[in-house]
């Protein structure tokens, strides 16, 4: 899975794409305690280990999951996760808000 920009913009120039990759830095416990909030409202199961499903509407976002290496920086170790979203049948407008606002609650700190 390759990285992708973490966020996307709201204007039509750059719209949620309906399959992307993304890598986070958390481990997975922290990840599956995130989801049923930054889904917001939306049922969410997983069918198995390292996957997602999210059902937005008629359609659904499948997100898959591995667990990636350390980023090791001098003595620092930071977990990583390399992350697939896959919208099936979603369409732009909804892509587009349900990403807002799970992107607006996995932000951590940053300036």
């Amino acid at each position: 899975m390759s990285s992708a920009s973490p966020f996307f913009s709201s204007t039509p120039s750059q719209p949620v794409p309906a399959s992307f990759d993304r890598e986070y830095g958390c481990t997975e416990q922290e990840w599956l305690r995130w989801m049923p909030e930054a889904v917001h409202g939306h049922s969410l199961a997983q069918s198995e280990p390292g996957r997602l499903r999210v059902t937005i509407g008629q359609g659904a976002l499948i997100i898959d999951w591995q667990v990636l290496p350390p980023r090791v920086i001098a003595l620092i170790r930071l977990p990583r996760m390399a992350v697939r979203f896959r919208f099936d049948a979603v369409e732009a407008k909804a892509r587009e808000a349900f990403m807002k606002r799970f992107d607006l609650h996995l932000q951590r700190g940053g300036g």
